[in-house]
């Protein structure tokens, strides 16, 4: 495990790209080349990590070690860049750069209103996708997990007519409650199960699995398998997992780099990025 702050600038690179986006309101062409700029930095950002990632090493930054604030009692705000976070991010900081150009092209095509929010709102969903990708718990995780929820609402609605305003509502009632609710509740349910075994709780993901978890489930099996169906439920709302899935389609009455950006870039794939953790590093596949 090597402190690094290139989990942290990887999520926050977008978030300064926003600024400079609204800034930017009156100038498209400047506009858009912050968004792809942002894009091709973030990219390099991640890639920049591959390589010892791949030899074994975790890139981690910490809110408590870097500057001594408590996120929450006995759980840290935590990134860190393994071989799983480091796919997801990959993948997700490639996509947004044909996606930035090709957003531009279509919005300026079919001159579309609110392109200043619409660029930004796409900056705030990739930090966001980010940040789950290196999200280093399961507190972590479901900060930046509903904070996508939230950005992408704008996306979803931008058309702002009957129909869109009905698919942004059953977006976020979906996504930021239902999913979020689940989250959670799974997650509160794992702090205290971890707390029963251990000297203080943990949410903190371990390859092949939480051991303090597995140590509880053998006290409190029925707990230990609720918590789990919680987690994959609020991950499988996003990753569009039947009978959780219908507000998928419904989301489609958006603009169409939204759609890709809702499949490929960002949002399903940070709900099946989810039930892979849950799976992976909190419960582990046996």
């Amino acid at each position: 495990m090597v402190a690094d702050i290139r989990p942290l600038a990887a999520v926050l690179v977008s978030a300064v790209a926003i600024a400079l986006i609204i800034a930017s309101h009156r100038r498209p062409n400047l506009r858009e080349g912050w968004s792809v700029l942002a894009a091709l930095t973030k990219f390099g950002l991640v890639v920049s990590m591959l390589p010892a990632v791949m030899d074994g090493t975790v890139f981690r930054w910490s809110l408590k070690e870097s500057t001594g604030i408590q996120f929450l009692e006995g759980i840290d705000f935590a990134l860190r860049a393994d071989p799983l976070g480091i796919f997801f991010a990959l993948l997700a900081s490639f996509l947004w750069i044909f996606t930035s150009f090709y957003a531009a092209g279509y919005m300026r095509g079919l001159s579309e209103h609110d392109q200043t929010r619409f660029f930004a709102s796409f900056a705030a969903s990739l930090s966001a996708a980010v940040g789950i990708a290196f999200a280093a718990n399961l507190v972590t995780i479901f900060v930046f997990y509903e904070l996508l929820s939230l950005v992408t609402y704008p996306l979803v609605a931008h058309n702002e007519d009957e129909e869109a305003r009905i698919a942004g509502r059953k977006y976020l009632t979906y996504t930021f409650f239902g999913g979020g609710v689940f989250l959670l509740a799974g997650t509160v349910m794992i702090y205290w199960l971890t707390s029963l075994v251990s000297e203080g709780p943990t949410l903190a993901f371990e390859a092949g699995g939480m051991d303090a978890l597995a140590a509880a489930a053998q006290v409190e099996p029925v707990y230990a398998q609720a918590a789990f169906f919680l987690l994959i439920a609020g991950f499988g709302v996003k990753a569009a997992l039947m009978p959780l899935h219908s507000w998928l389609a419904d989301a489609m009455v958006a603009p169409t780099p939204v759609s890709g950006l809702l499949h490929a870039v960002a949002v399903v794939k940070s709900g099946a990025f989810g039930v892979a953790r849950v799976i992976l590093e909190v419960y582990g596949p046996g």
